[in-house]
């Protein structure tokens, strides 16, 4: 699944993460620092601006060209150690345009962040009807925004192209390593649908959740600072009065409160999805067989069959069932966490439309974040069991025990066959 596409995958992810850490500290201990005294740096009291003009600012053009040199080194470094590794520049190279791109987004999220609160504000003083509010006032921030909204749309259409080029590439690879091993899998159950479906569903689904999970990680380095300075407008929270940074505090405590809740209660929904795949590919080969073997398809096998994928669908539905109670509880109280938190803060009037939109904008960026394990479970069960069914396939290729239910399949084929022979015709 990996080292089909990655040079030596464990290696190279380890590295990865290492050099991040390594980034990261270089950063805060050095680079910073370095910026700033050969003079990229806003003047002092300087305002974030909240038009284009942000990625011109020379603390962020000093970043920029800190991670574009950061991840340059990476690259090179793994294109002479996998130099003969076929697919290095998709999987080194694609991988980090992939992490760029994402990078761009989140700085597009604090842009418009940004944007909220001129808008806000405006919006809050042509309603209490203040003097000299203009429709013109409007139109001017409307034209920032389509700015900010083209370019993102640009950028995001280009990056959609690319990806879907980048995920089949990975199918390639995958195709190409398990077709290359083929008679040492041609007898697993499904072994035509794990290669045909499962691996270009494995290499979507994979990299939908590692850019979910890299734009998590890189919203909470950039807007963490933002919730931060944010808090200091909130005077009071209920029952727990005044709190420094009490925004980061309440962002924390209920991500963590929905990422326990839905782990703990959808534990058993990953092997039933695996399990699931199963029934449903051992009914479908059987009417595959069934259209070339008059003796294979009886409908007794197929009723056996049928009722297996019945019993899991029934066993699923069931489980779902509490699962979806807790996730939409989850989910409708979320929707008033915030402002059930801000209540003291607004009626105290000490915020503004304009800075309470930062606020929304700024947590629900951190608490979605901090909740990737929230809105990414479903799809993280489907892996699973994706994963399940190909790491099952590759222990045929390494020689090692396969799975019960496959040595299951593998024996009842056997004895199958064994019947079959001992016919007269």
């Amino acid at each position: 699944m990996f080292h089909s596409f990655f040079p030596k995958p464990k290696l190279f992810f380890t590295s990865a993460l290492v050099w991040t850490l390594v980034a990261i500290f270089g950063w805060y201990l050095f680079a910073e620092g370095l910026g700033a005294s050969l003079g990229f740096v806003s003047p002092e009291g300087t305002a974030e601006p909240y038009d284009l003009t942000y990625f011109l600012m020379p603390e962020n053009l000093w970043f920029y060209s800190y991670l574009m040199v950061s991840l340059g080194v990476f690259g090179l470094a793994w294109t002479f150690i996998a130099w003969d590794h076929e697919w290095k520049v998709w999987s080194v190279w694609g991988s980090m345009l992939i992490i760029l791109v994402t990078y761009f987004g989140v700085q597009i999220s604090v842009v418009i962040n940004n944007w909220r609160r001129p808008f806000g504000d405006l919006l809050q003083n042509a309603l209490a009807k203040k003097p000299g509010i203009t429709v013109e006032n409007f139109y001017d921030l409307m034209i920032v925004f389509a700015y900010i909204a083209f370019l993102s749309m640009f950028v995001s259409i280009l990056t959609d192209f690319f990806t879907s080029h980048y995920i089949f590439r990975w199918r390639t690879a995958m195709n190409n390593f398990y077709m290359s091993k083929w008679e040492k899998l041609r007898h697993i159950e499904g072994a035509s649908q794990r290669v045909q479906e499962d691996t270009m569903r494995f290499a979507s689904t994979l990299e939908t959740l590692g850019i979910s999970l890299i734009n998590s990680v890189m919203t909470l380095a950039v807007f963490l600072p933002i919730l931060f300075g944010l808090s200091s407008y909130v005077t009071s929270l209920p029952f727990f009065g005044a709190i420094p940074h009490s925004l980061f505090w309440l962002a924390l405590f209920w991500s963590v409160f929905g990422t326990v809740l839905l782990a703990v209660v959808g534990i058993k929904l990953p092997g039933l999805n695996f399990r699931n795949q199963r029934v449903e590919a051992a009914y479908r080969k059987e009417l595959v067989y069934g259209e070339d073997h008059a003796d294979r398809a009886q409908p007794p096998t197929v009723k056996a069959l049928f009722s297996n994928v019945r019993k899991n669908y029934f066993r699923m539905y069931f489980h779902y069932l509490y699962f979806n109670v807790a996730r939409y509880f989850y989910v409708q109280a979320d929707a008033l966490f915030l402002v059930f938190m801000l209540v003291p803060t607004i009626v105290a009037g000490a915020i503004t439309y304009g800075i309470y939109q930062q606020i929304r904008t700024a947590f629900e960026a951190v608490s979605s974040s901090f909740q990737y394990l929230v809105s990414a479970w479903t799809t993280i069960i489907e892996l699973l069991s994706i994963h399940k069914r190909l790491k099952a396939f590759e222990a045929a290729i390494d020689d090692q025990p396969l799975p019960e239910i496959d040595q299951r399949y593998l024996a009842r084929e056997e004895s199958d066959g064994e019947i079959a022979a001992d016919k007269p015709y």
